[in-house]
């Protein structure tokens, strides 16, 4: 089955400021971006790849404008590198409206292979990324009471087993746990917090460095018989960071076509 086609924008992050982090090339943090300026929001991206940031940057801001595109090179490991891409959104637009904690790092090893500098560094780029972007986000939008929305980027594998993946896999269920902690406390202050848990989605990029087999192998569980588009994921994270979804706080919603 073949992909559906494209969902134009309708305003619904108008006027909103966002930080994305991981949002260089044309993975789901790229598309995340895309999205958003299609939706009406100015956007400070992070990632830690500069030269692939300063290229996704200059395209956006020549399609979009060079006033609702900025980006800063950050390593989500690093707390002053996190400061700092929540300091140029506020400094580029006075404000911080939208968080999108996309940044992850996967890897594969059975566990009784695995190193703990193996294990480590899955879990503090995903899960500790995450933590540090969200503590940083919450303490921004407490202060000034204007509210706000995080979304975080989980992943099926939180939970269902596969071979290979439990330092990824812990780390994304750690996510969505997260998701659900902050949100209890981030609500007093009219702040969401929810997560999105993509199934299999691909890029050209991430096809070329995937196997025939394991390709064929993961989309013969998704009940279209293809993997998602990264906009197709972008789209639900747009629906959790805009208005539509003013009742949803603590919640991981599944972005997958996945059999039972």
């Amino acid at each position: 089955m073949t992909a559906p086609s494209y969902v134009p924008g309708h305003d619904l992050l108008k006027g909103r400021t966002a930080v994305i982090t991981a949002a260089a090339g044309a993975g789901i943090g790229g598309a995340t971006a895309r999205r958003f300026l299609e939706e009406g929001a100015r956007i400070v991206i992070g990632d830690a790849h500069a030269r692939r940031l300063a290229e996704s940057v200059d395209a956006l801001a020549a399609e979009f404008g060079a006033d609702r595109v900025a980006g800063l090179p950050c390593d989500v490991t690093d707390e002053a590198q996190v400061a700092a891409l929540y300091a140029l959104a506020e400094e580029r637009h006075g404000r911080l409206d939208i968080v999108v904690n996309n940044a992850g790092l996967g890897g594969t090893a059975d566990l009784v292979d695995m190193t703990d500098d193996q294990w480590a560094k899955v879990l503090d780029v995903t899960l500790g990324g995450t933590f540090r972007c969200t503590r940083a986000a919450l303490r921004r939008m407490q202060a000034t009471g204007a509210g706000g929305v995080i979304v975080n980027n989980a992943s099926v594998i939180g939970w269902r087993a596969q071979r290979g993946q439990a330092h990824y896999a812990a780390a994304k269920a750690g996510v969505m746990a997260l998701t659900r902690c902050a949100a209890v406390e981030a609500a007093a202050y009219g702040v969401r917090v929810n997560a999105v848990s993509p199934s299999l989605a691909m890029h050209p990029h991430l096809v070329k460095v995937t196997t025939p087999e394991l390709l064929a192998e993961l989309t013969a569980k998704e009940a279209f018989g293809r993997y998602a588009e990264p906009w197709e994921v972008a789209n639900v994270i747009v629906f959790l960071a805009g208005d539509y979804a003013s009742y949803m706080t603590g919640e991981t919603v599944s972005v997958s076509s996945q059999h039972a």
